[in-house]
């Protein structure tokens, strides 16, 4: 019966980790750019572990094992803004930017340009381009964004946002703050990817799926919940019928 425990709590410890999934893509319903997180699940099977003490009968134990979750890449909606500033990503890529922590990658395209005049998003990381951090000044003119990621002004091309390769989402983590981090090398974006200038992407994330699918995680919770109860119940009252036995 201690197996019955520990599979119910292996399912129950990876319940309580997409819940903390789903509570982060709400939370995210209205940030630009965002992608979900959805949780996937797998059987694991305990080398070591039998459920029956007698040889003959001895099977490898089926856990339940999580992983980070799959990052849902599909595109969000397009809104239009008339910022000029302001970029929607179409296809699988992200933008590069220059962070404290090194380099970091986002879908949030609300470009502003800072007091120095450089380049960044909202929260005052550097955008990167092909040469680097870009920096303008009142002379420049008009900023503007084509749809391959050139910048360019009056005074002529100032550079091409630099976008990498997305179509493998699972290479990146989150890294907090609507960012990720690539856990290997990533290549430029591909050949089709396009920007949009003047609109953003909102959050790919459908309120109501997740809130159902929410609900539906807290009821198969609570019913576990109570049947490894039950589970316990039954495992002591046996063990008191066999010391009272004995």
């Amino acid at each position: 019966m201690n197996n019955t425990l520990l599979i119910g709590l292996s399912r129950q410890v990876t319940m309580r980790r997409e819940l903390d999934v789903i509570a982060n893509n709400v939370a995210n319903v209205t940030t630009t750019g965002f992608k979900r997180r959805g949780g996937t699940f797998m059987e694991y099977l305990m080398p070591v572990a039998s459920a029956d003490t007698m040889r003959a009968g001895q099977r490898k134990l089926s856990y339940v094992a999580d992983d980070a979750g799959i990052l849902d890449m599909s595109g969000g909606a397009i809104e239009q803004t008339g910022n000029p500033l302001d970029v929607a990503l179409r296809g699988p890529a992200l933008i590069a930017i220059s962070t404290p922590a090194g380099e970091r990658y986002t879908r949030d395209g609300a470009l502003v340009l800072n007091a120095q005049g450089t380049l960044v998003t909202h929260s005052g990381h550097p955008v990167l381009t092909d040469q680097g951090p870009v920096t303008f000044s009142p002379s420049d003119g008009d900023i503007r964004i084509a749809a391959d990621g050139t910048l360019s002004t009056a005074q002529g091309p100032r550079g091409k946002l630099r976008l990498v390769d997305a179509s493998n989402p699972q290479v990146f983590e989150n890294a907090g703050g609507n960012l990720y981090r690539a856990m290997r090398p990533v290549g430029p974006a591909p050949a089709g990817t396009r920007l949009e200038s003047g609109a953003l992407e909102r959050s790919n994330v459908n309120p109501t799926a997740e809130i159902s699918r929410l609900i539906e995680l807290n009821r198969s919770y609570g019913s576990l919940a109570q049947m490894l109860q039950r589970t316990d119940e039954m495992r002591r009252s046996t063990l008191s019928r066999l010391a009272e036995a004995a």
